[in-house]
Order: structure tokens, then sequence, then C-alpha cells
């Protein structure tokens, strides 16, 4: 399996439609968007699980710079945690 950071959501946007608007890309095996712990609000970005990493190269070059709801997606390789910040 693959990770994909998603970013540029809709605030709107439910993990259902995030795993929807990846399905054409291939098979979903999850897809979370990241909300506010107080306020239960999304913060705008996610994580989506593509079976293969053929799929998840498709998805970044399907979706990545595409708007949607008014906003453009950053659509990228997820990275480990240990390099974060």
């Amino acid at each position: 399996m693959k990770k994909l950071f998603i970013g540029g959501l809709p605030y709107s946007f439910t993990d259902e439609a995030l795993g929807a608007l990846f399905a054409d890309c291939g098979n979903v095996e999850s897809a979370v968007i990241i909300k506010d712990r107080l306020t239960g609000r999304s913060k705008g970005f996610g994580f989506v699980e593509m079976s293969s990493e053929a799929e998840a190269e498709k998805a970044i070059s399907m979706l990545n710079g595409q708007e949607v709801e008014g906003r453009s997606l950053n659509v990228s390789m997820a990275r480990p945690m240990t390099e974060r910040r």
C-alpha cells in the first residue's frame, strides 16, 4: 500500500467524499480527513491509502493541481512522521 498526502481539501469534504474522489485512480484502502480535536472541523488535509504504488502515482498525476469546490488539491506521497518538522 502507498499512502498519499492530500492538501487543499474543501472544508466540507467527508472521508467518504475523499475516497470517492480517488476511486477512479484505483483501489482505495482508506481515506481519512484530519479534523481539529476540539471542534471536529476539517483541517483541509487528509490521507488516502492506495493498493499499489502504480495506483498512487496515477492518483498524483490525475488529481494534483485539480480544483475541487474552488480549492486546488496538492497530492503527493506521504512522508514518514520522522521526516516532518
